[in-house]
């Protein structure tokens, strides 16, 4: 086996399952997020009542942040917690390292999202988390996803790897 073709078979192994424990909607710009139970997700649009109204092929349709990140961030500011609607992400998840999505679908509940990038913190972190906050951030900020298949996710759904 070449180390190109076992580097690539140790990439396409994921076997963990994440959960959703979080779902925040952006109203509006400087709007409070809302957090809903459950969401309709559809393709090109993202999840319903979420200010995102960009073009069908936009990379950034969804925000996701590992709530293990939430710690690390929290640890680095000397805080004990930091609330999941201070980062304006749309879905935590927990139990799932979302950078070894990269390159892949994954499935959320009954929806399919395909990983797009890095979410990268943005200045409005040091004014949300204080002085530091955005270098607190940093390869903390989670990933971006567009929507290939819409439907429904809600708290508790299974987050994995598409096959």
């Amino acid at each position: 086996m070449s180390d190109r073709s076992s580097l690539q078979s140790l990439l396409d192994t994921l076997p963990q399952c994440g959960r959703v424990a979080w779902i925040g909607i952006r109203p509006a710009r400087g709007e409070a997020m809302t957090t809903p139970n459950q969401v309709a997700v559809t393709p090109g649009k993202g999840l319903e009542g979420d200010r995102f109204k960009g073009r069908e092929t936009s990379k950034r349709q969804v925000t996701l942040i590992q709530q293990e990140h939430l710690h690390a961030i929290a640890s680095c500011l000397r805080r004990e917690a930091i609330p999941p609607e201070v980062f304006r992400r749309n879905i935590v998840v927990s139990g799932l390292n979302l950078l070894a999505l990269k390159g892949k679908r994954f499935r959320v509940g009954s929806v399919v999202l395909e990983y797009t990038g890095l979410c990268h913190p943005c200045s409005k972190m040091e004014t949300a988390l204080g002085p530091g906050g955005y270098n607190a951030m940093r390869g903390h900020g989670g990933i971006t996803a567009r929507v290939v298949e819409g439907g429904e996710l809600a708290i508790g759904d299974a987050v994995q790897m598409c096959l």
